[in-house]
């Protein structure tokens, strides 16, 4: 049994420290994800499988665009060219188009496991290569009448338009863009050239920094591309991990729900099994101490049935704070609510307290104001709460001390309820364990003080589900205030008398 009671020891502590290297890891990665998004030193990741994914996406999308432009172009340039040859160009620049369109129709069909990098890189090339090389061929076409500057410029536009979409078109890959554009800007350039004109020796130049300034544009596009691919990616990431510490969390609330209902089911059954020899502990120890069936010869014996009775009242009283505590955790306990009055409450808890403070020769002095309306709450829990904060004065209060309690108004229309003594007091930096659950201050401790440490949790509890606040006030050798409030709302005033007479008319006056 012993064994047994180990190992599963161990296993849960094997779970426990599983779980928190679970959590610091989640914890790490999202603060890693994090650093690197707002970094501008990232990782470098060239994403060239995303990028060919952006660069067929967008080839497939400028479908029927490309054929429009290349039509206008045909149309215009009729004036100058043969239709005949113009009309060849443009089914044959088409047709290459088209063939760069299936390409990468067949790459977006292909499954993602078979599309290897370097095959399907070199198709996009040689696709783009030849769509530029089929948009050169215009510009070597023969002119059938005499072209003016008119011509010159028509041609330089449309290198300028073509350069342009195909930089936008294939801006995601380095390698297509410049064999997509670079030979109809070489080509039009060697055709400025040949003319003697400063105005082609003009327009050749801007040819040649217009190549260049759509390459330097295309490198930028890249770089956004990959920035964009980038924090895409660690968005991805992120809410991957993320879900991992969604699950983690719900799993280990799962796990908390089930523990707590195995602790209330635990406390109800230990309940039950423990209250029933208490009680028969309780009676016969009580019947032994006031020798009810005849004396005690041997006084030992009598002093030994009184600590019985002492003791077993001391765990059955431990046994039924824990039990209201857990029952107010789980949210099972419910307030029997109606009209009181406070400090009819006070005065009952005082009367029950005075054998102890007489005891310890104590004053318990009360003070209330006048008028108070009653309050709507549950009497039990608040005589519990009254009882708990009066005992617990008393029993820190020397010899020959004071306690005085207090009833009145706040300043927002409730009611507070103010209890003082001028016992040792609580250091300040122990007043948050001593509301805690089982904790207890140095002063106690010192003292030996018989306690269960679970009188101000369940206080504490029993006030805010009247909507109230509890605050204990307190230091080292000036005493100990504990003062609790109930809201306005709960504050039943007076109401006037409501007149039973019906009014009457003017004519019944009359």
């Amino acid at each position: 049994m012993g064994n047994d009671t180990r190992n599963s020891s161990g296993q849960k502590t094997e779970i426990n420290r599983q779980r928190a290297q679970r959590r610091r890891e989640v914890a790490r990665t999202v603060r890693d994800v994090r650093t690197r998004i707002g970094s501008k030193d990232n990782l470098p990741n060239d994403f060239e499988l995303e990028r060919q994914h952006l660069f067929a996406d967008t080839r497939i999308n400028s479908a029927f665009a490309v054929p429009m432009l290349a039509l206008i172009v045909a149309a215009i340039s009729s004036l100058w060219i043969h239709p005949g040859l113009v009309g060849v160009w443009f089914i044959f620049t088409v047709c290459l188009h088209m063939l760069a369109v299936a390409t990468c129709l067949a790459y977006e069909k292909t499954p993602s496991s078979r599309r290897r990098l370097r095959p399907w890189l070199r198709r996009f090339m040689l696709s783009d290569l030849l769509y530029g090389v089929s948009w050169a061929l215009f510009f070597v076409l023969p002119k059938q009448n005499p072209a003016g500057d008119g011509f010159v410029v028509f041609q330089f536009a449309t290198m300028l338009i073509v350069v342009a979409i195909n930089t936008m078109q294939s801006a995601t890959l380095p390698r297509a863009l410049l064999a997509a554009t670079l030979p109809v800007s070489l080509t039009v350039t060697a055709t400025f050239l040949k003319q003697p004109e400063p105005i082609h020796y003009t327009l050749a130049a801007m040819a040649i920094g217009a190549q260049g300034f759509f390459f330097i544009l295309g490198n930028q596009l890249i770089k956004n591309a990959n920035t964009m691919l980038e924090y895409r990616a660690e968005k991805d990431h992120l809410i991957a991990e993320l879900e991992t510490a969604n699950a983690l969390s719900d799993e280990s609330r799962r796990r908390a729900e089930e523990a707590n209902l195995a602790k209330s089911r635990f406390l109800a059954t230990m309940s039950h099994e423990l209250r029933t020899p208490l009680n028969a502990i309780l009676g016969f120890s009580e019947v032994m101490k006031d020798e009810v069936l005849g004396p005690m010869h041997n006084s030992n014996y009598k002093s030994y049935a009184a600590d019985i009775h002492s003791s077993g009242a001391h765990l059955l009283h431990l046994i039924n704070e824990i039990l209201d505590l857990s029952r107010i955790e789980a949210g099972r306990h419910e307030l029997q609510e109606e009209a009181v009055y406070l400090q009819d409450i006070i005065e009952e808890c005082c009367n029950m307290m005075q054998i102890r403070a007489k005891a310890k020769e104590i004053s318990i002095l009360e003070s209330h104001e006048d008028n108070l309306p009653r309050v709507w709450g549950d009497e039990r829990a608040l005589r519990q709460v009254i009882l708990n904060l009066l005992s617990n004065a008393v029993k820190f209060t020397p010899l020959n001390g004071t306690v005085r309690i207090s009833l009145g108004r706040t300043k927002q229309g409730g009611q507070f309820v103010s209890i003082r003594d001028n016992g040792p007091g609580i250091p300040e930096e122990e007043i948050p364990v001593v509301l805690q659950a089982f904790g207890q201050g140095s002063v106690a401790i010192q003292s030996a003080e018989p306690g269960t440490g679970l009188g101000l949790s369940i206080v504490q509890a029993l006030i805010n589900m009247h909507g109230g606040n509890f605050d204990l006030r307190s230091r080292l050798r000036e005493g100990t205030e504990a003062m609790f409030t109930l809201p306005k709302e709960r504050i039943m005033e007076t109401m006037p008398a409501y007149d039973m007479q019906p009014r009457q008319t003017g004519r019944q006056r009359a």
